[in-house]
């Protein structure tokens, strides 16, 4: 039986591959019958009524697809070759780096050792940069100031004699070069990596797309060995959550550092104001702090510490009014029966807060901000991390500025960034933004053995300076310093009296300004001979 199946199975393959030739002839058969028959007249020149058929174009065709194929294998061919030398260049260079790094005591772990590769060394150049830990300093003059700027002005320190305080960007390369920050940060935000996807406290963030139009604001500085750094801020309108992305261009192109969502509205700011007597000046103060705080913001508390007894009870009277009509008790009056102290005054201030951590914008009656200083404070502190030094706006003598004039206009008016009207008052450093944590835990607090005018501010600055935190150090567009007659105390030490004339000397008026009253004899006198010669000419 076995041997009969087996017969029967090669039986039933013979017959099948008869059944598959037979078919296949048939078919043959059918296609040679059914073919049409060839064109002749397209084979002899003159018999046919075009001069070239399909064929010939047929041809053509094959013709210009060989050609391709050839070239892409040729091509393809090159850049094996080409790889194949890349990666014998890259394991020659390797094994000469891995004998550099053995061969002498000297060079291993040096951190200024060649990189690798190009990605490789502008990683390392953000990692020198102040970009996510600060930078210990020896000193005030040592800190790198940022500066700010908007999507039409920029806010610089340095403006010699030719240069504003606030001007649009003059040259075409410093326009472009914001104008590809700006959509930069645009790209990183609309087009978020995996890591951008989430607010450091872990929460998803809500995709939205965002234009030109949503920029508030931004702040950049250059490390002429390292690169540029830029913090960009950016809000959708009626939107109280700002995005900030950090770029940093390492003497190359853009390179993303961070992008995360910062919900500015909740962060409460105590405002801490020293005082001792100018009553007057502090209606002025608290009538910018009704408009700004009180009747926009609210996120704000006020606490004045007022020493001495002259004053306190005016100042008392006018605080709880204001608070009453505008059903606001976010403040604190503490009275201080002491000698004034600007930095014993902050240091009660700021250790009064039971509450837990919160945002300080160690502030002087004098100060006039505006809504948008509040948002940037808040921008540009985070606890542990940044300190945020602005630099003001100092407002000149309205009586020389507008000498001109029966009267000077409200001080709402005075407040333009232009060279008569004022300068950037880069030497003071007593407006700062600072989480109470680190004011106590890192720094210390204030040197309360200093007394007097201006030099605890510097001391305390540079207490940052030497610490890991990075500070932030800008002019700022919502920051005016009113101009007020200055008296520099007989008790002063030298340092501070100098510190305080200077200050004076530089609080009058601008350059020309002073010239003109410099040299004011010399200009009546010439104008009174103008008119004396005018007057004395002969009639015609």
């Amino acid at each position: 039986m076995p041997r009969r199946g087996l017969t029967l199975q090669g039986r039933m393959r013979w017959l099948l591959m008869g059944i598959v030739l037979l078919f296949s002839l048939m078919l043959l058969t059918y296609f040679l019958e059914c073919a049409p028959p060839p064109d002749v007249s397209s084979a002899l020149p003159g018999l046919g009524a075009e001069p070239y058929g399909k064929e010939y174009y047929q041809a053509l065709l094959q013709e210009q697809e060989e050609r391709h194929l050839n070239r892409a294998a040729s091509l393809k061919r090159q850049i094996a070759q080409l790889k194949q030398e890349l990666q014998e260049m890259s394991e020659k260079l390797k094994s000469l780096q891995d004998k550099k790094g053995t061969g002498g005591q000297g060079h291993t772990g040096n951190k200024d050792q060649e990189p690798n590769d190009l990605l490789e060394y502008l990683h390392s150049q953000i990692d020198k940069a102040e970009v996510s830990t600060g930078a210990r300093l020896p000193s005030e003059y040592a800190a790198i100031p940022f500066e700010s700027f908007t999507a039409t002005k920029v806010y610089q320190l340095e403006m010699g004699l030719t240069r504003h305080p606030e001007e649009k960007p003059v040259r075409k390369d410093r326009r472009d070069e914001l104008q590809e920050v700006i959509e930069a940060g645009l790209e990183v935000i609309n087009n978020p990596d995996e890591e951008d996807g989430q607010e450091e406290d872990g929460m998803p963030v809500q995709k939205q797309a965002y234009t030109e139009s949503d920029f508030v604001e931004g702040l950049y500085r250059t490390e002429r060995d390292k690169g540029t750094l830029y913090e960009l801020f950016y809000r959708k309108e009626d939107a109280d959550d700002f995005r900030h992305v950090t770029l940093f261009r390492p003497f190359g192109p853009l390179m993303k550092v961070r992008s995360t969502s910062i919900e500015a509205a909740s962060s409460i700011i105590n405002i801490i104001v020293p005082l001792s007597g100018r009553a007057e000046a502090f209606s002025q103060f608290l009538h910018n702090f009704r408009e700004v705080c009180m009747q926009h913001d609210r996120q704000v508390h006020l606490t004045v510490v007022y020493f001495g007894q002259e004053g306190l009870l005016e100042v008392k009277t006018v605080l709880e009014k204001v608070a009453r009509e505008e059903n606001f008790s976010n403040y604190t009056l503490i009275p201080v029966n002491e000698e004034f102290s600007r930095g014993r005054g902050l240091d009660i201030g700021a250790h009064a807060w039971k509450k837990g951590d919160v945002l300080m914008f160690f502030c002087d009656v004098d100060i006039y901000f505006t809504l948008e200083f509040l948002n940037t404070c808040r921008l540009n502190t985070y606890p542990n991390k940044r300190v945020f030094y602005p630099v003001v706006f100092s407002l000149y003598n309205p009586a020389i500025v507008y000498g001109n004039l029966e009267l000077s206009p409200p001080v709402e008016q005075q407040l333009v960034h232009k060279k008569d009207a004022g300068f950037w008052r880069d030497f003071g450093f007593g407006m700062t933004c600072q989480y109470r944590s680190d004011f106590l835990n890192i720094v210390g607090g204030f040197d309360l053995e200093v007394k007097g005018w201006g030099v605890e501010d510097v001391h305390l600055y540079r207490k940052y300076l030497r610490s890991d935190l990075i500070v932030v150090r800008t002019p700022v567009s919502g920051l005016f310093h009113l101009w007020h007659e200055k008296q520099c105390a007989d008790e002063l030490t030298p340092e501070q009296y100098r510190m305080c004339i200077q200050s004076k000397a530089m609080n009058e008026a601008s350059h020309s300004h002073l010239g003109m009253l410099v040299f004011r004899e010399e200009i009546e006198s010439h104008l009174r001979k103008q008119a004396f010669q005018t007057h004395s000419k002969p009639a015609d």
